[in-house]
């Protein structure tokens, strides 16, 4: 494995552990042991190759496929990602409950599952936005016009659905 491909590899372990609200201690506490700080650490420095059956083990302990730690493979091979959607929480409390309750319990689950408690805003993914399309029985555009409409989500989310469904 090439220095370079090693350290690009590294980035997207860190990226994804990040993301999750995971120090490397933290990743050593939640697999109770079964990846070492140290060992994880020096997978994401590149200073330390890592198999195929340990990478594979690794996406299955961050509930990733395999897929998404390997360099060079960005979904859709998009040179700058679409706009986030990001929903905001607070004017989420104040959408009447028949409205937005399954908006609202799916929101509560993404924040039990991340650890993120913060309260005002809470990023959400593409496929976040097709399951909640399901629930509401929408297109993943209608739903955004929803959204939109009720304050939770900004305008550019429209932007973001739209490069989303070209694809």
């Amino acid at each position: 494995m090439s220095s370079e491909y090693a350290k690009q590899l590294g980035a997207k372990l860190r990226a994804i552990r990040t993301q999750q609200g995971l120090s490397l201690h933290g990743v050593e506490e939640k697999s109770q042991g079964r990846w070492k700080a140290v060992v994880v650490g020096s997978y994401e420095r590149g200073d330390r190759a890592v198999t195929v059956q340990r990478l594979a083990e690794l996406a299955d302990f961050y509930g990733v496929p395999v897929q998404e730690l390997l360099p060079g493979t960005t979904p859709g091979g998009a040179a700058e990602p679409p706009p986030k959607l990001v929903l905001d929480l607070e004017r989420l409390a104040h959408v009447p409950a028949e409205k937005a309750g399954p908006l609202q319990r799916y929101a509560a689950t993404i924040q039990s599952q991340r650890g993120d408690y913060n309260g005002k805003v809470l990023s959400i993914r593409q496929d976040d936005l097709r399951t909640l399309a399901v629930i509401y029985d929408q297109s993943p555009s209608v739903l955004t016009e929803q959204l939109i409409s009720w304050g939770v989500l900004d305008a550019d989310a429209r932007r973001a659905v739209a490069s989303h469904e070209d694809s």
